[in-house]
């Protein structure tokens, strides 16, 4: 497991799954997977295939009362 662990692709942070996938259509069925769980997915091919994916927060949950 070598390379970069994160990536900037057109200016936005993207991280590796860590799996290296032997074929283009591997790595393009995983990102179609990050991709139905609402996550953004790039398949970067360089000595294998790679995903690399991300995930904006959009609603953060708090549980329990204020601390006080």
């Amino acid at each position: 497991m070598s390379g970069p662990v994160a990536r900037k692709i057109d200016g936005r942070k993207f991280m590796w799954d860590g799996t290296e996938f032997e074929s283009e259509g591997e790595a393009n069925a995983a990102a179609e997977r990050y991709r139905s769980d609402g996550f953004e997915a790039v398949v970067v091919a360089e000595n294998g295939h790679r995903v690399y994916s991300r995930r904006m927060v959009t609603e953060v949950k708090v549980e329990g009362g204020s601390p006080v």
